[in-house]
């Protein structure tokens, strides 16, 4: 049996849509997509009005709940694999709920019915679900979001308990789904609703774990053995190192009663969170909302937890937010900003704003750095392109270095001259095998290489192991081989050895 919306509540629904469409901000959306109903069991909550939430991406948080009796919300979330910026110079391919790290904002009410839908895009290589911890059902909705690419699940449950709750992955390795990204909060506000603030801003800190070191540039890949010893290469609020200063800080105003809704995806670090140069006025500890603790200086907010702070800006600067396990803050990019601005109130605080004292690489002067850098570095690749005698002697030098590789690693089974011994080694001098493919020769050299071959019309049949080389040791001693003994075939970056190795994994 089929089962569908009614259609006056389907309409009411698509009406509220469209009407909505031109108030909300281009970070303030309806849940994206088509909202389809599944087959299988009959239509649940059909007394209740129908709403379509409102999601939004941090730091944004959609607003404030203003009914008064419970509703159904159809929530509808797609899951995206994307690749974007993680630092300076830095890219890593994210597993996102719609698109963006952390995942969208969810707000409901006490009481509420929520139908979900997790769509996973069919360009996603993996399979991804959900777990709300605002659900009280089997695995918060995990056993029955399992989703494949191109694929979509729906299911519904009831927001029992008020409070601001982590969603999450949950498909193995879970600890990697969440590293990527695959985290965000849904806040069930009370029957009562929350007091009024003037700002409300959502952060998430998150540990992530890349192959190569802190701010080493290129497209970084997960790695799974720092993950399971605890030893993130980055802690960043809001998915990336430098997400929330500059141009990107908060803002408020003096006078103005800041929220802001924190919570940690994880997937293994605690976080100390602080906002330097204030004090939380009020604190809703643990994410619950029955207690609430005044004057709170750090709070303490565990992976897979969250909480809600609140104060209010007495005097004009910039307000430091960290993880207080400062090596996170300064070294591994935990760090964001509120900017206030309005009159001074030297009674309060006489001091100066000292952001460029203390902030290093975030602060203005290090930002300014950064963008010559880049600079730097375009005008370094024109200049080479305009000039021959430049871009040879990098050749020279990376050809010198791929030698020493040669020397040191390959010369025992294919000679010095790359000759190779008949019937046993192949010939790298004029290798036509080598000359026909050259990404075929760099996986050999990561992977290894077994079974029959031929090598200039004579066949070879032995094993070859993978090499323990870097990727520029990789790009050098393949350049080397290729322009040494005859050969002529080119050369080998090492982003194209990256490339390779990473669609090899």
């Amino acid at each position: 049996m089929k089962t569908q919306l009614p259609l006056p509540r389907l309409t009411a629904a698509l009406g509220l849509l469209l009407a909505g469409a031109t108030l909300l901000t281009p970070s303030a959306r309806a849940s994206e997509g088509t909202v389809i109903a599944k087959p299988g069991g009959a239509p649940i909550a059909t007394e209740l009005p129908l709403e379509v939430a409102v999601l939004t991406k941090a730091p944004n948080v959609p607003p404030p709940i203003g009914r008064k009796h419970p509703a159904k919300v159809v929530v509808n979330l797609e899951v995206k694999e994307v690749t974007q910026r993680l630092a300076d110079g830095v890219e890593y391919t994210f597993w996102t709920f719609g698109g963006e790290v952390p995942g969208l904002f969810i707000r409901v009410r006490e009481g509420d019915v929520v139908e979900f839908h997790l769509n996973n895009h069919p360009s996603s290589k993996m399979p991804h679900n959900i777990d709300l911890h605002a659900v009280t059902g089997a695995g918060g909705g995990a056993a029955s979001s399992f989703t494949a690419p191109g694929h979509s699940s729906q299911f519904t449950f009831t927001a029992l308990n008020s409070g601001l709750f982590v969603y999450h992955c949950a498909t193995a390795p879970v600890p990697m789904h969440i590293s990527n990204g695959m985290y965000g909060l849904i806040l069930v506000e009370p029957k009562e609703g929350l007091p009024p603030a003037d700002r409300e801003y959502y952060v998430m800190q998150g540990d992530l774990y890349t192959q190569g070191a802190t701010n080493e540039s290129g497209l970084q890949a997960f790695d799974n053995v720092k993950a399971m010893d605890e030893r993130p290469t980055y802690v960043v609020f809001n998915g990336s190192v430098g997400s929330l200063v500059g141009d990107k800080a908060l803002q408020a105003k003096v006078g103005e009663v800041v929220r802001l809704y924190f919570g940690v995806g994880g997937p293994n670090l605690t976080s100390s969170f602080h906002v330097i140069g204030e004090i939380f006025d009020r604190v809703w500890t643990e994410g619950g909302m029955k207690h609430v603790q005044e004057n709170v200086q750090t709070t303490m907010v565990p992976a897979g937890g969250s909480a809600i702070v609140e104060f209010k800006v007495e005097v004009p600067g910039t307000f430091i937010l960290v993880d207080h396990s400062l090596s996170r803050a300064f070294n591994k990019g935990a760090l964001g900003m509120l900017k206030v601005t309005g009159p001074e109130n030297r009674r309060l605080y006489s001091g100066k704003e000292i952001d460029e004292v203390y902030l290093g690489q975030q602060s203005a002067a290090g930002s300014a750095a950064s963008t010559r850098e880049a600079q730097l570095v375009a005008q370094k690749a024109e200049a080479i392109a305009k000039n021959p005698e430049i871009a040879n002697i990098t050749k020279d030098i990376q050809l010198e270095r791929g030698k020493k590789v040669f020397l040191s690693a390959c010369f025992a089974c294919h000679l010095q001259e790359g000759q190779g011994l008949p019937g046993v080694f192949p010939p790298l001098a004029g290798s036509d095998y080598l000359k026909a493919d050259k990404e075929r020769a760099v996986r050999t050299v990561l992977k290894g290489l077994s079974g029959p071959i031929t090598v200039n019309g004579k066949p070879y049949n032995n094993v070859m192991p993978p090499q323990e080389f870097t990727d520029d040791q990789v790009a050098d001693v393949l350049t080397y081989v290729m322009n040494s003994w005859g050969n002529a075939s080119g050369s080998v970056s090492s982003d194209e050895v990256k490339r390779i190795r990473r669609a090899g994994q």
